[in-house]
Order: structure tokens, then sequence, then C-alpha cells
């Protein structure tokens, strides 16, 4: 009896093992989605992109949506 338990336990020890590596594995080569970008950013860069502000302003606000 006590031999049944123990190799039980071992057995799920073992398949638990194998399922995190197997996730692991997983999320690995899943492909990543491009990270969103606020809102702020994309009306800076449009603003960049018409020339309604200069590349100097442009940097620093980005610097400043950043942090």
């Amino acid at each position: 009896m006590h031999m049944i338990v123990l190799l039980l336990i071992i057995g799920i020890v073992i398949a638990s093992i194998v399922w995190l590596v197997s996730a692991r594995m997983q999320r690995a080569h899943a492909p990543r989605l491009p990270a969103r970008r606020s809102h702020g950013l994309e009306v800076l860069e449009g603003r960049y992109a018409r020339g309604e502000i200069n590349r100097d302003e442009y940097l620093q606000k980005r610097h400043d949506t950043l942090g």
C-alpha cells in the first residue's frame, strides 16, 4: 500500500515537471504581440510627421511621455 502511494506521488511530481517545461517551451515559441502604444505617443508622432513640432521638441516630449 505504501509503495503505491509513493509511486503515485512520484508520478504526480514527474507529470508536473513535464507540464511546466512544456508550458514554458510553448510560451517561448509563441508569437509576441507588439506592445500597445499610448495614444499620447501616437498623437506626438503625428504632430512631428506633419511638421507641427521640430525634432528637438519631439524628442523632449517623447522622453517626457515615456518617462
